[in-house]
C-alpha cells in the first residue's frame, strides 16, 4: 500500500479547505469567502484502494502580514512547510488575477525540495485569468485543472499523488494511530466546534469583525444520551464590535448561535444546547495564537 503526507499551499481563498472537505467527505476545515478563514494547519486522512494520504491543509500565505494575527498565521504555515512531507500541492485560483501575493507564494514553493504538483482550481468558473498562469505549466512537470467544490477532474490528481508516494506497510499500532487521530479536528473536539461557530461569524458578519474576533469553547457536557451542552464565547477586540455581534435585542448572536447549533447537531446526531456569549478581550491574539 502507498502512504504519505501531502502539503497544500497557496494564497488565501484559493479553495484548499473546500478541496480537502469534499475529498474527505466531511467537514474538517471551515470555509468562507473571506481571508484568514483557516488560521492553523489542519490534517485529515484520505484513503482508498491505493492507500492512505494525510493531507495538511495550510492557511493561505499573506504577502503583507501587517497585523499580529496575519504574522502568526504565516508563521504556522511556514512551520508546516518545514515538516517532512512527500508531495506538495501548489494550488492557484485561476478565476482570480495573478498578483504580487501569488508571486510571493510561488517563490516559497520554488524553494521546497519535494515533488510538486500545480493545481489550477475553480475550472467550474470558466477560463478566468488562466492565461496569466500558463507560464507555470512549463515550470511544473505535473499540473491538473480541477474544481475542488464539485470534485471535477480530482481522480487523475489523486492517481498522480499516489504514484509519487512511497510504498509502506503499516503495523497495527500505526493503523490505529492514524484512524484515531485523523481528521485531527474530530466532532467531539472543542477546537472543531469553535471553528464551526467562527465560520458562522465569518459568513454572517461584515468585512471587519471576523478578523477582530475568535471563538473559544469552554465546556462540552453530555447531559444525557440525547442532549449535549456546549458553552462557548466569541472574543472580540473592542466593545463596538461586541455590540455588533450581539445585535439589537440580541438578534445577531441568536442568529449565529442558531446556525452553529444546527450544524453541530447534524454532525453529531444529538440535540445541542449552545450557550453562546460575546466578550471583549483586546489581547486574544496574544493569548490564543502564540
Amino acid at each position: 500500500m502507498k502512504f504519505g503526507k501531502v502539503l497544500l499551499i497557496g494564497r488565501p481563498n484559493v479553495g484548499k479547505s473546500t478541496f480537502v472537505n469534499n475529498l474527505i467527505g466531511q467537514k474538517v476545515a471551515i470555509t468562507s469567502p473571506k481571508a484568514q478563514t483557516t488560521r492553523f494547519p489542519i490534517r485529515a486522512l484520505y484513503e482508498d484502494e491505493w492507500g492512505k494520504i494525510v493531507f495538511i491543509d495550510t492557511p493561505g500565505i499573506f504577502n503583507k502580514a501587517e497585523d499580529m494575527l496575519s504574522k502568526r498565521i504565516n508563521q504556522k504555515t511556514m512551520q508546516a512547510i518545514r515538516e517532512e512531507v512527500d508531495v506538495v500541492l501548489y494550488m492557484v485560483d485561476q478565476s482570480r488575477r495573478r498578483d504580487f501575493e501569488e508571486a510571493h507564494v510561488l517563490g516559497i514553493v520554488r524553494k521546497i525540495d519535494r515533488p510538486k504538483i500545480l493545481v489550477l482550481n475553480k475550472v467550474d468558473k470558466g477560463e478566468g485569468f488562466l492565461p496569466q498562469y500558463k507560464f507555470m505549466e512549463e515550470e511544473f512537470k505535473d499540473f491538473f485543472p480541477i474544481s475542488g467544490i464539485n470534485r471535477q477532474h480530482v481522480k487523475p490528481l489523486l492517481d498522480k499523488i499516489f504514484s509519487l508516494l512511497p510504498k509502506m506497510s503499516l503495523n497495527k499500532n500505526q493503523e490505529d494511530d492514524l484512524n484515531s487521530n485523523y481528521p485531527l479536528l474530530n466532532l467531539d473536539s472543542k477546537i472543531f466546534i469553535a471553528e464551526l461557530i467562527r465560520e458562522k461569524v465569518f459568513l454572517m458578519m461584515g468585512k471587519e469583525i471576523p478578523y477582530r474576533s475568535t471563538v473559544i469553547v469552554e465546556e462540552i457536557t453530555e447531559r444525557n444520551e440525547k442532549l449535549t451542552y456546549i458553552k462557548a464565547k466569541i472574543l472580540t477586540t473592542e466593545d463596538r464590535y461586541k455590540k455588533m455581534l450581539i445585535g439589537v435585542g440580541g438578534r445577531k448572536i441568536k442568529e449565529i448561535g442558531a446556525y452553529a447549533r444546527k450544524e453541530i447537531a447534524l454532525a453529531t446526531s444529538k440535540k445541542i444546547y449552545l450557550d453562546l456569549t460575546v466578550e471583549t478581550d483586546p489581547h486574544w491574539q496574544e493569548v490564543y495564537y502564540t
